[in-house]
């Protein structure tokens, strides 16, 4: 995807004026409430009308000021997700679905709907009735809904924040899976840090209608850190366990991990808390902890009284949290041999 941006829109006691060049197949637009980040959803779907600038996705001009060009939302080929699923309540769950896909010229039909359902999971749902489907469940028949009209790129805006915590990480395996298998390219628009970081490889951060910072995902975490008083959470992406005495075994890269809780399927994500993880220059006689990891530092980076220790074990990364009096005293320095202690109650499963 290419995807050309440079717009102003003022309104009553706010102005959005940004310029961006995107080109990665999963980008996010990461800034809190009232920073402009819906607007600027709005404007490169054709939704509202933009003062001044320009939108080229591809070798197409969607809008472009100067040369009085604004093609409408339906002729821009771009798929939107909302926060609220807005589904027609008097068809049923299959006739939604189908709606756009109907639309679509029998050339452009790229995509098998059969198959589209079985990776959102919702093959069930089809003779439901809308009325019946639960949150995560309408978000799913939404998302059909986009991917099967064949856009060239799909904007998600906030689809997430509506769901409690426990439906928002059940629906998120099914958006990786069906971005990962058809190669939509999509901007996913929030302001959660781990949604960012589950969906997202390239971050624009926009405060205030400016763009402020824009990079890659993992690497703005680890440069915004200062700004708040937040840790930082390592997200490990684990297979199956296997049974260990009375808890669980997982296999990490080159390394084995022993968690107390159990998972299904072979693709798990867990949480660790970079407070969570102890640092010893040596392995410790006797620990609660039932990992003992030994790594590299990498990188050291410090806010306040707080200092992050990047770490390699093995061919996995992790970073942990210490205050500089622990630096001194263990001699942690880029280059340095340290033991990571975690518990096994130490991660927190996501999906």
């Amino acid at each position: 995807m290419q995807l050309d941006v440079e717009l102003k829109k003022s309104f009553k006691n706010f102005t959005l004026d940004v310029a961006f060049h995107l080109s990665s197949p999963r980008t996010g637009i990461f800034g809190p409430s009232g920073s402009g980040k819906s607007t600027i959803m709005n404007l490169l779907s054709g939704l509202e009308l933009p003062d001044s600038g320009y939108i080229r996705l591809g070798d197409a001009v969607l809008f472009d000021a100067k040369k009085k060009i604004n093609l409408k939302p339906d002729q821009r080929n771009v798929g939107v997700v909302f926060q609220h699923a807005h589904l027609f309540p008097h068809m049923s769950v299959k006739r939604n679905i189908f709606y756009g896909y109907k639309r679509v010229k029998l050339e452009n039909r790229r995509i098998d709907p059969d198959g589209l359902f079985k990776v959102l999971g919702i093959t069930q749902l089809l003779s439901r009735d809308v009325s019946t489907l639960s949150g995560g469940e309408r978000q799913r028949i939404a998302l059909a809904r986009t991917v099967l009209s064949n856009p060239q790129l799909i904007l998600m805006d906030e689809p997430l924040s509506a769901l409690d915590e426990g439906h928002k990480f059940q629906i998120i395996p099914y958006l990786k899976n069906v971005f990962d298998n058809y190669g939509i390219p999509m901007i996913f628009i929030s302001h959660s840090v781990l949604e960012m970081r589950m969906m997202t490889d390239e971050v624009l951060m926009i405060q205030k209608g400016r763009v402020l910072q824009h990079g890659a995902t993992e690497e703005l975490v680890k440069k915004s850190w200062g700004r708040g008083l937040e840790s930082y959470v390592n997200l490990i992406h684990l297979g199956g366990a296997s049974p260990y005495k009375d808890l669980f075994l997982y296999k990490w890269g080159d390394a084995r991990l022993i968690l107390t809780e159990p998972a299904e399927g072979e693709n798990n994500l867990f949480e660790l808390d970079s407070r969570d993880i102890l640092l010893f220059k040596r392995h410790p006689e006797a620990t609660s902890a039932r990992n003992l990891l030994e790594c590299t530092v990498t990188d050291i980076y410090s806010s306040g009284n707080r200092v992050r220790v990047e770490l390699v074990c093995g061919n996995e990364h992790l970073i942990a949290q210490i205050v500089p009096e622990s630096v001194h005293e263990l001699g942690i320095e880029e280059g340095a041999l340290v033991v990571a202690a975690i518990k096994a109650s130490a991660f927190k499963k996501i999906f």
